[in-house]
């Protein structure tokens, strides 16, 4: 390999990392968001709002791409419906049992539970779709699952009302939403992101609408602006996580959704008052290490 070869690799891998980490990033504010609303109004709803107004960005996104496949209609084309479908559904319901978690529980606890999906993710990733893991990948995984347990273990020690269903839903969120990020990997093989986060929004917005029958709630004027913001939020998030994976190995990107915990605490002290514990902060060390260990790539040589 060519040292523009490297070079172009290498460059292609920390723009996928940054990514990743501003899609982290998009995706606590838009968790934050969802507990604030989470009981003035039904989860049903919420999906629905989030999802129909994640469409907004996504499509402005997808008529702005240049290239081989310029052009709105380009970008939203497929050749694997049945794929689409399969990520949707399985997407939808990750989406219903994160907002789940996140009604029931603190964020920065609702995000602890979610971060096992990057360490369920590695054997899949190795498994399914032949990536090598590498020795600083696997401790970061670790680490960071250390720092997410830290953060998490006042809410096991001392469950409040609701607060063992949170975890349930945030235990299912995480299983299942490792197995959809191996198959967003695969559907970025011939599929483009716009599409895979365009169809996964449209069919959440379709599930969310059918709870319609069920009983909504009406919203005040705050929750529909806080609905709106996690909506284009959301859409954002997703257009950048795709981008994130379509450029770098999922195991790689594994380590840097840790990093969402700390983004986490911060909303909670802010905006709801939550006041971090000492093991939450030994929870931030280990996560900072965590994404250490996963930047950190041993420089290959030039033949």
């Amino acid at each position: 390999m060519t040292n523009a070869a490297i070079s172009g690799v290498t460059s292609s891998l920390q723009y996928g990392f940054g990514l990743r980490i501003l899609a982290v990033f998009l995706i606590t504010a838009m968790s934050a968001l969802i507990h604030a609303v989470g009981q003035q109004a039904e989860l049903g709803q919420i999906i629905f709002w989030r999802s129909a107004v994640a469409l907004v960005p996504i499509t402005i996104y997808a008529a702005l791409r240049r290239g081989a496949q310029a052009g709105l209609r380009a970008q939203l084309s497929t050749r694997n419906p049945r794929g689409h479908i399969l990520r949707s559904l399985f997407g939808a319901f990750a989406m219903l049992c994160s907002f789940a978690s996140l009604i029931w529980l603190p964020v920065a606890n609702a995000q602890a539970l979610s971060y096992l999906a990057p360490v369920l993710t590695l054997p899949l990733a190795a498994h399914f779709l032949g990536e090598r893991l590498s020795v600083p990948v696997i401790l970061g995984a670790m680490l960071g699952l250390l720092g997410a347990v830290a953060f998490l273990w006042d809410a096991l020690e001392t469950p409040g009302q609701g607060a063992l269903w949170g975890i349930g839903a945030g235990l299912a969120y995480a299983l299942t939403m490792a197995v959809v990020r191996v198959h967003v990997k695969a559907l970025t093989r011939n599929e483009t992101p716009a599409a895979i986060a365009f169809y996964f929004a449209l069919t959440c917005s379709v599930i969310g609408l059918a709870t319609l029958p069920f009983g909504w709630l009406a919203l005040t004027p705050s929750v529909w602006a806080l609905l709106i913001g996690a909506g284009l939020l959301g859409g954002l998030a997703h257009i950048a996580s795709t981008e994130a994976v379509a450029r770098s190995p999922i195991s790689a990107l594994a380590v840097f959704d840790y990093t969402g915990l700390i983004w986490a605490m911060l909303f909670d002290l802010l905006l709801f008052s939550h006041v971090p514990t000492p093991l939450s902060w030994l929870g931030i060390i280990a996560i900072a290490a965590a994404a250490l260990f996963g930047a950190w790539k041993p420089k290959p040589l030039a033949v």
